[in-house]
C-alpha cells in the first residue's frame, strides 16, 4: 500500500467540486443564489459554447475589496459565523464550498462593486489561483465562468448534449424566478433571451410569465397558516381538470429554497389522489415557512434535500392546505377574505380544519433522536380544537353554502366567517347531447357536463362522508366464483367491504354470496360489483378501501348513452354543485367543459 500523503489544494477542490458541481445547471444555481442572498433585484444569465460558458450579472451588494480573495478559497462565507448558525439558516447558501469548487474545474472572472468604493475589483481565477486588480463598473457583481470542467475530460464525455444541458438550466431558472417574484430575472442563450420575468413580487404574474395566462386560469391560491407552530405554505396549484404528464411542475420550496423532499411530492400525490388519473400531475407552485431551527438543509452539498423536526405535522399541514384551496368555495361553505381583528369573539373567529387526517407512509416515516423529538413527531395535525367547523357538519346545513373565495394579501391571523347564501338558481338546461352530456347555458357560454362522471363524484364525497351508508339486504344472491388469491383478500379485508354497506359470505371456500349491497347499487349485478373492484386492483392491494369506494361511485351512478328527463338533469347538476372536488371523477377525468361564447360567435363570424 502506498504511503499517506496530503492532497494538493487545488485536487481537494475538484474532489469537491464532484459533489457541488454535477453540470453547468449547478453552476448556474450556485451563482444566482450568491446574487438573490446579495439583495439583487436584477439578475442576468448567459450562456454560450454548449452551456460550458456561463455568465451571471446582479445588482446586489457586491463584495467587499478587502473580502475578494477570501471569497475564492474553501469553507469561507459570509452566511454564518457560529455553530448555532448552522441551526438558523435564513439564507440560500452557507456551505462557503461554491466558488472554491468552481474555480477549480472552470476559468472564471469576477467583477464586483460595493456602494461604498468609487472603483471595483476584478479577479481571475484558474487551477484554483486567484489574481486581483482593481477596475471601473458597477454596483453589483458579474460572475463569467468560461470552459467549463476544461481540465475534466472524463467529466465532459458524462455531459448530455448541448439542449439537453439549457433544458436544465431553464427549469432551474425557472424555479428560482418563482420562488423570488421580487427579483427580475432574464435567461440568455447565445445572445437570444429564452426567458425573462418583471420582479413586480405578484406570484401570479410570474407563473404567467414563465408559463401562459391559460395555466393561471386554472389555478387556485393556497394559504394556510399555524401561528401556535410558526408554519405557513402559499402559492397556487391547478386545478384537476389542468394537468400534465410528468412531476416537472411541482415547485415546491422550503423558506423560498427550492428543494426535491419526497415528503412535500408524497403530500401533494395524496391531497390529488382521487382527483386526477394515473399517470398524470398538477402544476403547484408552493413554498413552505417554517422555524428555521425546525428543518435541517445541511444534509448534502447541493442542498435539495431538507429534514424535518416534525416530519408528520408537516405532511398534513401541506395535504390540508392544498385540499381547502382546491374545495368547491362556490357551494360548500361562504368563506369571506382573509381578516384580521384586534378583538373578536370566539364565535367570529371559526378556524377552517378538516375532518381527515392523514397517516405517514411507512417508507417515509421518520425516527425521532431523543424524547423530545419524539413528542413532537407523533403531534396528530390538523389539530382538531372545540370550534373547528367540518365540511360534513356545512353540507347538512342547506343554510350555509358558499361566496367566492377573496385573493386580498392575508394578514398574520387568518379566520373563516361562514354566512348565509342564496339557495341554489335553478340552471338553464337546454338538453342533453348523445343522452351522455347535459348541456347548460351560462352567462359566458355553453357549459357541458358528463352526467355519469358529474353524478360519480358526488355520490364518492357522498359516500366518503358517511360512517354508514345505508344497505339493502338481499333475500337471495347468485353466488360469485372467486379466486384463491381474491379470496384471501376479501377475508382479510371484511371490515373495509362492511364500510361502504357490502356485506359478504363464503358459501364455499371459492365462492362468496352478498348479503347485502349499498342501497343505491341494489339493482347491481354483484358479480359485476366484484369484477370492477378487482380489475380496478390490478396487483396493487394498497387504498383497498378507496377502489371499493370509487367503484360503488361508478356503479351507482347514471350511465352515459341513459336518456333523461330535464327534472333529472336538474338533481344531477344541483347535487354535483355541491361538491368539493366539481373538477373531475375519482378515476381522474374531467367533468366539466365550457365554450366561451365569444368562441362560438367568432365561428359564426358574430363577434362585431
Amino acid at each position: 500500500m502506498a504511503r499517506i500523503k496530503q492532497l494538493s489544494k487545488h485536487l481537494i477542490n475538484q474532489i469537491a467540486a464532484g459533489e457541488v458541481i454535477e453540470r453547468p445547471a449547478s453552476v448556474v444555481k450556485e451563482l444566482v443564489e450568491n446574487s438573490i442572498d446579495a439583495g439583487a433585484t436584477r439578475i442576468s444569465i448567459e450562456t454560450a459554447n454548449d452551456c460550458r460558458d456561463i455568465r451571471v450579472a446582479d445588482n446586489g451588494s457586491g463584495i467587499h475589496p478587502d473580502d475578494i480573495m477570501l471569497a475564492f478559497s474553501k469553507h469561507a462565507t459570509s452566511k454564518i459565523a457560529s455553530d448555532e448558525d448552522l441551526y438558523s439558516i435564513t439564507t440560500l447558501g452557507f456551505r462557503g464550498e461554491a466558488l472554491s469548487s468552481i474555480i477549480s474545474i472552470a476559468k472564471l472572472t469576477c467583477t464586483t462593486r460595493t456602494k461604498d468604493f468609487e472603483t471595483g475589483t476584478k479577479v481571475k481565477c484558474e487551477n484554483s489561483e486567484v489574481t486581483k486588480v482593481e477596475t471601473g463598473c458597477a454596483i453589483g457583481t458579474i460572475m463569467d465562468v468560461k470552459d467549463l470542467f476544461y481540465n475534466l475530460p472524463a467529466r465532459l464525455k458524462f455531459l448530455r448534449n448541448p439542449n439537453t444541458e439549457f433544458s436544465y438550466i431553464q427549469e432551474l431558472v425557472q424555479s428560482l424566478a418563482i420562488a423570488h417574484p421580487e427579483v427580475s430575472i432574464e435567461l440568455k442563450k447565445n445572445g437570444k433571451t429564452m426567458l425573462k420575468t418583471s420582479g413586480d413580487d405578484y406570484l401570479l404574474q410570474t407563473i404567467k410569465e414563465i408559463y401562459s395566462a391559460d395555466v393561471t386560469s386554472h389555478m387556485k391560491e393556497i394559504l394556510r397558516e399555524d401561528a401556535e407552530f410558526g408554519l405557513k405554505i402559499s402559492g397556487y396549484v391547478t386545478t384537476p381538470d389542468f394537468t400534465r404528464s410528468s412531476k416537472k411542475g411541482y415547485h415546491t420550496f422550503i423558506n423560498s429554497r427550492i428543494v426535491k423532499c419526497p415528503i412535500f411530492q408524497k403530500a401533494i400525490d395524496t391531497a390529488y389522489k382521487s382527483l386526477i388519473a394515473s399517470g398524470k400531475y398538477p402544476l403547484v407552485v408552493l413554498n413552505l415557512e417554517i422555524p428555521p431551527q425546525d428543518v435541517d438543509v445541511n444534509v448534502h452539498p447541493t442542498k435539495k434535500e431538507v429534514r424535518y423536526k416534525n416530519i408528520n405535522q408537516i405532511f398534513n399541514f401541506i395535504i390540508s392546505a392544498i385540499q381547502g384551496g382546491l374545495s368547491n368555495y362556490n357551494t360548500a361553505m361562504a368563506v369571506s377574505s382573509f381578516y384580521s381583528r384586534e378583538s373578536s369573539t370566539a364565535e367570529e373567529k371559526t378556524t377552517m380544519n378538516f375532518q381527515d387526517t392523514f397517516s405517514l407512509p411507512a417508507s417515509l416515516t421518520y425516527e425521532p433522536q431523543n424524547t423530545a423529538e419524539q413528542s413532537a413527531a407523533t403531534f396528530d395535525f390538523p389539530r382538531q380544537d372545540d370550534d373547528t367547523v367540518y365540511f360534513s357538519d356545512l353540507k347538512n346545513d342547506e343554510s350555509k353554502t358558499s361566496v367566492a373565495q377573496n385573493y386580498e394579501k392575508p394578514s398574520q391571523k387568518q379566520f373563516f366567517s361562514y354566512e348565509e347564501v342564496k339557495p341554489q338558481e335553478e340552471e338553464n338546461i337546454i338538453g342533453q347531447y348523445k343522452n351522455t352530456y347535459i348541456l347548460i347555458e351560462k352567462e359566458d357560454g355553453l357549459e357541458i357536463v358528463d352526467q355519469h362522471i358529474a353524478e360519480e363524484r358526488y355520490i364518492y364525497e357522498k359516500l366518503k362522508s358517511q360512517k354508514e351508508p345505508a344497505s339493502q339486504l338481499l333475500f337471495l344472491s347468485d353466488p360469485v366464483s372467486v379466486t384463491p388469491s381474491e379470496a384471501e383478500l376479501i377475508k382479510e379485508n371484511m371490515d373495509k367491504f362492511e364500510k361502504f354497506g357490502y356485506g359478504l359470505e363464503f358459501t364455499k371456500e371459492n365462492e362468496v354470496t352478498f348479503r347485502k349491497v349499498p342501497q343505491m347499487i341494489a339493482k347491481v349485478n354483484p358479480r359485476e360489483i366484484l369484477a370492477d373492484i378487482f380489475a380496478n386492483i390490478e396487483g396493487d392491494i394498497d387504498n383497498l378501501e378507496e377502489k371499493i369506494l370509487i367503484t360503488t361511485s361508478c356503479k351507482a351512478s347514471v350511465k352515459a348513452g341513459q336518456k333523461l328527463a330535464i327534472w333529472q338533469m336538474q338533481e344531477i347538476i344541483k347535487n354535483w354543485r355541491t361538491t368539493k372536488m366539481p373538477y373531475t371523477c375519482p378515476h381522474g377525468r374531467p367533468i366539466t367543459k365550457t365554450i366561451p361564447h365569444k368562441q362560438i360567435a367568432g365561428f359564426f363570424q358574430r363577434n362585431q
